[in-house]
């Protein structure tokens, strides 16, 4: 928000006016006149098309934070018991400051758009906010057009105003609420919010985008120049989907201290975001609009096989993926660090589940490894387990490479994790990978085929879904729970309590319902919604945010990044197992919420820095 950043929107504005120029005229004439003598507001705001031109460019600014420096780089944002690299993580340290090249970088440059290596949560969470608001400020042109036209307009500016905001906030805490255009010639004044002022205004915005929206635009007539196109077009369904999101942040126990100073769930807030879920549910289920996936093709979320590169993961259940820029670099990004054989053969770093996270993945028979009945071995933790744990985790044994044939590939044909493995750490990086240091590699976005033997990898595309019906599900049971009290309870209008949404979950992963122990109090049932939401949504990006929401980033249980030490026996069994710890994370107050750059916070006395920092 300084100056310099808005003198550069406003640069940036004059190179989309230029652009339009060459698409919309002839290159002869346009060089002959100045952008400004040819190119009018009218030109650019007056119509359909050229205003949905201008609303495209913000669909750039949803970032996804597995490759905001170019290459896998979610390990920046492990400051949980999620990940551990091979390199040491800053913010293990507390290092918090340690922002600069996956926040904060370089400006907007739309000429950089094509270079994800460019593409920083800050500065274009900033120009989105600042482009949404000028097209609101022009939407008195948009005059030839029919009113589902106008309402799609203003409904997606509406839409990315509220959630680039919302972005922030996740990091930063409350903000100043930039609803208006602002000059670079005048003094930045807007006061910075709380946390739950912020979230209002956001809430606002999501639910009048939500009312504006179509349901499909396929099924629409302002989706029918790009029929069969709008697949990541921003819907009614988003739209209400991150309202939600918004609410539950709002009303969870950091937030709501941060803004009250009561480490406790709101209970109003917890029922709103309810009921808006519950409405979300009852649209998509009648609608058919999104729908989850089935056990079968699950992996549908992640990743397809393409040969054509054009097919898009997501199937039916994913409700916004990031943008896709360049998409045959979609699957460096999401792959490049997660598995020894995928890519980047020699890798200086390798991000890696840890085995204190992999304890999250109960077993096959619904129950937690840690319930006397459940029938978990620990001298042979891999057997029996979740279903989920055998999409998501590599482990020792795992087949890697079908066509090992070549002696390289012969080394990898199966993974080799004990101390002394292959695939464990201190491997050198010409053998072709730089090792686990806890025991494990993840392959939720890698599945077998994707490495130069068996090279599938050009038929392959992979995402990391930034929301999924899933996650509507589960959000509703915790909203449900804290809102209305009980593991058993309801918004007014669902036809699922709190404990039906989590099962659903579960039984799509072929487990068994929670049973009565777990569903006995709020406090136990709320401790298999942490554990669910860990194993769902593992290695998407939600752990970060979900533990310091829940106001229990620093508690002992998740400080603790750990390995598994094992020797590989007679039998191909482990033996001589022990847990060893790797790294003890630093986790105070302050880290609850990122620090300002200090060239930020000195802008204005109405800007203050977080606490602690």
């Amino acid at each position: 928000m300084t100056r310099n950043l808005l003198n550069i929107y406003r640069k940036s504005m004059i190179r989309s006016i230029v652009l339009l120029a060459f698409l919309f005229g002839g290159c002869e004439s346009y060089l002959d006149k100045s952008p400004q003598a040819t190119i009018t507001d009218t030109d650019v705001f007056g119509s359909f098309i050229s205003f949905q031109g201008f609303v495209e460019e913000m669909y750039d600014c949803v970032i996804d934070i597995h490759k905001v420096l170019g290459g896998n780089q979610f390990y920046n944002f492990s400051a949980s018991d999620e990940l551990l690299s091979t390199v040491p993580i800053i913010w293990d340290d507390g290092n918090y400051w340690n922002q600069t090249t996956f926040l904060y970088a370089a400006s907007p440059n739309l000429a950089y758009q094509a270079n994800l290596t460019r593409m920083r949560v800050w500065p274009f969470a900033w120009y989105g906010i600042r482009k949404a608001n000028l097209g609101l400020s022009k939407l008195d042109l948009l005059t030839d057009v029919t009113e589902e036209e106008k309402n799609a307009i203003k409904g997606q500016l509406l839409f990315f105003r509220g959630f680039l905001h919302f972005e922030l906030m996740r990091y930063y805490g409350g903000l100043a609420y930039v609803d208006q255009v602002l000059s670079s010639s005048e003094e930045l004044t807007l006061p910075r919010l709380s946390y739950k002022e912020t979230a209002a205004k956001v809430s606002a915005d999501l639910e009048a985008a939500a009312a504006l929206l179509p349901l499909k635009w396929d099924d629409a007539a302002v989706g029918k120049a790009t029929l069969g196109n709008n697949g990541q077009r921003i819907t009614k369904i988003h739209a209400m989907s991150m309202l939600g999101k918004n609410l539950l942040y709002a009303a969870s126990p950091m937030m709501n201290e941060s803004s009250t100073g009561s480490n406790t769930y709101d209970v109003e807030l917890s029922k709103k975001a309810a009921d808006v879920f519950t409405e979300v549910i009852r649209i998509c289920n009648e609608s058919g609009t999104y729908k989850l996936q089935s056990w079968a093709t699950w992996t549908d979320n992640f990743w397809v096989w393409s040969p054509s590169n054009r097919d898009r993961p997501g199937g039916t259940e994913v409700i916004m993926n990031p943008t896709v820029i360049i998409p045959s670099y979609v699957r460096f990004t999401t792959n490049r660090t997660s598995n020894p054989v995928q890519y980047g053969a020699g890798n200086s770093r390798v991000e890696v589940p840890t085995h204190n996270f992999i304890k999250n993945y109960g077993m096959a028979n619904g129950l937690p490894i840690d319930d006397p009945a459940s029938g978990y071995n620990p001298n042979d933790p891999w057997t029996g387990r979740d279903p989920r744990f055998y999409i998501d985790i590599v482990y020792d044994g795992v087949r890697l490479v079908d066509n090992a044939t070549a002696a390289a590939a012969k080394s990898n044909e199966f993974a080799q994790l004990a101390n002394n493995g292959f695939h464990r750490n201190g491997t050198p990086a010409s053998a072709g990978v730089a090792g686990s240091v806890t025991g494990y590699f993840y392959k939720k976005w890698t599945p077998k085929g994707n490495n130069p033997w068996d090279n599938r990898w050009g038929n392959f595309q992979s995402y990391h879904p930034l929301m999924r019906l899933a996650d509507v599900y589960l959000m509703y049971a915790e909203a449900a729970l804290n809102g209305y009290g009980t593991p058993l309870s309801k918004s007014p209008a669902a036809t699922l309590t709190a404990v039906d949404a989590v099962n659903m979950i579960r039984n799509r992963a072929q487990l068994p319902n929670l049973t009565a122990k777990y569903t006995a109090s709020k406090d136990a049932f709320m401790k298999q919604i942490i554990r669910e939401r860990a194993v769902e949504f593992a290695f998407e990006g939600h752990r970060f945010f979900d533990l310091r929401r829940w106001n229990i980033s620093g508690n002992p249980e998740y400080l603790q990044k750990t390995a598994i030490d094992f020797d590989r026996g007679a039998n191909g069994k482990p033996i001589n197992l022990s847990e060893r710890t790797v790294v003890t994370r630093v986790f105070e107050k302050r880290h609850n919420w990122l620090p300002f750059q200090l060239k930020d916070v000195k802008l204005y006395e109405g800007f203050p820095q977080n606490p602690g920092w």
